[in-house]
């Protein structure tokens, strides 16, 4: 759906009477507050992720354990290393037309 129409719909607002450059300002706003809601949402997943698979036991103290520490870092670097791989496939896909 066009990011334009669904927020004329949502708030009733005439975009026309806006300015080439005003528009093209909002449509990037929008492009970034989806981009930062995301990156947000992966963050999120990360975290319940890893938490639920490191922190098995009774928290004791404000502070990870050594083994749930070790745990955390280790299930964030594979997180990041696999979405690295997945970006670095879809930038290849797209160089070369594929996507």
């Amino acid at each position: 759906m066009d990011p334009q129409s669904t927020l004329e719909q949502n708030m009733n607002v005439d975009l026309s009477a806006l300015s080439a450059k005003d528009k093209a300002e909002l449509q990037q706003f929008i492009v970034n507050e989806s981009q930062r809601a995301r990156v947000q949402q992966s963050i999120h997943a990360l975290t319940d992720t890893c938490f639920k698979k490191c922190v098995t036991g009774t928290i004791r103290s404000s502070k990870l354990d050594r083994g749930e520490e070790s745990c955390t870092a280790n299930c964030v670097d594979r997180f990041m290393d696999a979405n690295w791989t997945v970006l670095k496939h879809l930038d290849d896909l797209r160089r070369r037309g594929a996507v």
